[in-house]
């Protein structure tokens, strides 16, 4: 894997380009060995800079994606050059695509049992000779002891080496984490990817994608559930990342921005 690692508001990330994130999530995958996968955007970044021990689960992630076109800019402010955007939908799309060639065994682990039901289907019909093992939608509240457990068994009785985790942050990440030492597949936390590949929630086209407009889009789509993660982070992120770039150029300068 290409050392492009970066540190955003003290959270590392490889900002790698879909083809590389997905060759190293197959190599895992063929190992049967536990990995977490993040996908990371603003949202992520902040609710890292506000809580110390979610801060602790991100950097312990095995592999950290630019799912946010700010993290590439802000990426290249801090001299990687080549970083690249992989959006967790395109990342889950692409690793189902190589998992049927290689004849690796996906789950699915999210969202509302008519839209896992939908994508399935369409990861079915995408990739013909894809093996998806496990597909559950867990219910809006936290699992009892035996249903966690039950969920481990069948993860491993269905052998899924890639899991596809559409939760949403933080809900998705918390769950990895907590679960690395459990299950023996690669872990790939996707948030909205479940809903938008179902056709539940509009996905922004490309152009806007790399004008960093994607966020829009959502917002416009669900305006009453994204307003205020919009209005607390994205202005703060914005703050914050320009002043560690300029502390970065300046000797002395503490690492970590005033609050």
């Amino acid at each position: 894997m290409t050392d492009t690692s970066s540190r955003i508001l003290g959270t590392p990330v490889a900002p790698l380009g879909l083809e590389e994130a997905s060759s190293v999530i197959a190599a895992w995958a063929a190992g049967c060995v536990a990995r977490v996968v993040c996908a990371v955007n603003v949202h992520m970044i902040m609710e890292a800079w506000d809580n110390p021990a979610f801060a602790a689960g991100l950097a312990g992630a095995d592999l950290s994606v630019c799912d946010g076109r700010p993290l590439v800019w802000a990426c290249r402010l801090h001299g990687v050059r080549d970083a690249q955007q992989t959006r967790g939908m395109d990342l889950m799309l692409r690793v189902s695509e190589v998992a049927a060639r290689r004849g690796l065994v996906v789950g699915l682990f999210g969202a509302e049992p008519s839209v896992a039901e939908d994508v399935r289907r369409q990861l079915l019909e995408r990739n013909p000779g894809l093996e998806i093992a496990y597909c559950w939608s867990p219910p809006f509240r936290p699992l009892t002891v035996s249903e966690d457990e039950a969920v481990v068994r069948d993860i491993a009785a269905a052998r899924v080496d890639v899991l596809f985790v559409s939760l949403g942050c933080p809900k998705q990440e918390w769950w990895m984490f907590e679960h690395r030492e459990r299950v023996s597949c690669v872990m790939v936390g996707v948030g909205a990817a479940f809903d938008m590949v179902a056709g539940k929630v509009t996905v922004a086209p490309r152009w806007m994608q790399r004008a960093g407009l994607e966020w829009a889009v959502r917002f416009a789509s669900e305006p009453r559930r994204l307003w205020r993660r919009y209005v607390t982070h994205n202005g703060r992120f914005l703050l914050l990342a320009l002043r560690e770039w300029s502390c970065s150029h300046r000797p002395g300068c503490r690492d970590r921005p005033v609050q």
